[in-house]
């Protein structure tokens, strides 16, 4: 069988068993898991999974494997429920990048509400969306101290560097005009709200981002590449972004069909994490123009032949109207 792209076999196979013997018995296979549009997720023989960066276009602070590798190697064992790691690479020459190898957690990912309801029912749906927000709550409110992640990012000024950050991984994607993209992200600069905590932020928290088991109980929260210390709404307002999605799919995570209303979802979280939600609307704005980003980004690889897999052809359509409910966002302000 061919190995996809993005992994060397041999090499791996080598690196492996010098720096783990025994980890692997049998013939080394490796598929790549269909669904993810940033790094490259592969089944090792279906006991093991390895991450690495997309192909092409990298962006710098972007796809750092080190980083996923420590807060994963942080939080298990956590009230916070991630896969174990095994070993972290950082050299690029074993399969062409840095990556790292976790543990695979047996669940199933759901894309959208509608396929939640229809495994699960109406009440699964719920008690799911409840552990859904609980575990996000249980994340902001542990201490990073505790768990070794206190050097893990610079909280102080957060916001303002993540508008920033963002402002530029866009000028580094640029392909096309994309309409109001730049006014929002003068409207974000110029209106940055004060942080109420600083905690362990995900970066991308979403129901496609969950295993869940067959009880309907979340296993396991994946991938942490843009997790940081930072203001734990830009986790909620992102989520809301996409949990209220009005379509998309596989893009959208939640696609139209939400788990409950997203007003219940807030006041769960309000209460369990005991911030005020006052200003998410800025949150909000934030989560458009980030996802807004990160797709463009996405659509740049797509078009200069960078990807791997199917359904890329369709990403850049999402940016505009993530852009148009950003400045409706903003505006609610």
């Amino acid at each position: 069988m061919t190995p996809p792209p993005g992994i060397e076999l041999d090499r791996l196979r080598a690196y492996l068993d010098k720096e783990l013997p025994g980890l692997l018995d049998g013939e080394l296979t490796a598929a790549l898991i269909p669904g993810g549009r940033s790094n490259l997720t592969y089944d090792l023989g279906g006991r093991f999974v390895l991450r690495r960066p997309p192909l092409g276009h990298v962006l710098a602070t972007a796809h750092d494997m080190g980083r996923e590798h420590r807060v994963l190697s942080a939080l298990h064992g956590s009230p916070v429920p991630v896969p174990r790691p095994v070993l972290f690479c950082p050299d690029p020459d074993v399969i062409g990048a840095p990556f790292y190898i976790m543990e695979k957690v047996r669940g199933t990912v759901y894309w959208s509400g509608g396929q939640v309801r229809s495994a699960l029912g109406p009440a699964g749906a719920e008690a799911l969306a409840a552990d859904l927000v609980r575990i996000l709550a249980e994340l902001h409110t542990l201490d990073p101290q505790a768990y070794g992640l206190g050097d893990f990012g610079r909280p102080e000024g957060f916001l303002e560097r993540q508008v920033r950050r963002w402002r530029k991984q866009l000028d580094a994607s640029r392909s096309r005009e994309v309409a109001g993209i730049d006014e929002l992200a003068a409207g974000l600069a110029e209106r940055i709200p004060q942080t109420q905590r600083h905690a362990v932020v995900h970066g991308d928290y979403r129901l496609d981002n969950l295993l869940v088991n067959p009880d309907g109980k979340i296993v396991a929260v994946l991938d942490w590449e843009m997790s940081t210390l930072g203001d734990p709404l830009t986790d909620i307002g992102l989520l809301r972004v996409y949990w209220t999605a009005g379509g998309g799919g596989d893009v959208l995570a939640t696609g139209g069909t939400p788990l409950v209303p997203v007003e219940r979802a807030l006041e769960w979280y309000a209460q369990r994490s005991g911030l005020d939600l006052t200003p998410l609307p800025w949150y909000v704005a934030f989560g458009n123009f980030k996802l807004a980003v990160i797709l463009e980004g996405i659509h740049y690889r797509f078009v200069h032949g960078q990807t791997v897999g199917e359904g890329f052809e369709r990403v850049g359509d999402s940016v505009a109207p993530l852009v148009a409910g950003g400045l409706r966002a903003l505006n609610d302000l």
